[in-house]
């Protein structure tokens, strides 16, 4: 009685992720999702007035596309029953101004997997290589974002 059952997920079902983000003041925010306690303080990157000490946006995607690639990572190697003592993974994007303003004109990926033994590093790079193709947020990069935009009037209070 009373054991602990960890909740199954299906694959195959879709599943809907929200983020709520606003401005609270000059260049700096908050972003806030259900599945998470604690609200993120984010700011514009520096070199366009943001604070020091707080996640950009673009640390955030990075962030986004390295967490993915590690607990993809993790996910093929339960699958295929493959033990590795450690997993580092970097990512590191380049900015650059182009004619419609900025942006990304590289990402790169780097993990760096630690086995035990030379036998399993063709299968170690096999799977690193897998992650990469299977990385959920990195194939989102290519997905179409649609803007669905709303203006609202402030309604005042008449006396």
């Amino acid at each position: 009685m009373g054991s602990h059952q960890k909740p199954t997920t299906n694959p195959q079902q879709d599943h809907e992720h929200r983020v709520l983000a606003w401005w609270t003041a000059g260049r700096t925010g908050i972003a806030k999702t259900d599945c998470a306690p604690n609200a993120l303080h984010f700011t514009a990157p520096l070199e366009f007035g943001g604070l020091e000490g707080r996640w950009t946006p673009e640390d955030l995607l990075l962030a986004a596309i390295a967490s993915c690639y590690t607990t993809t990572f993790r996910a093929l190697a339960d699958y295929s029953k493959f033990t590795y003592s450690d997993l580092e993974v970097e990512v590191s994007g380049r900015v650059q101004k182009v004619e419609s303003g900025y942006a990304f004109n590289n990402l790169c990926t780097r993990p760096i997997l630690t086995i035990m033994t030379e036998d399993e590093k063709s299968r170690g790079l096999l799977l690193l290589q897998k992650t990469q193709d299977l990385c959920l947020v990195s194939r989102a990069l290519v997905t179409p974002n649609s803007l669905e935009a709303q203006v609202k009037i402030k309604q005042t209070m008449n006396t």
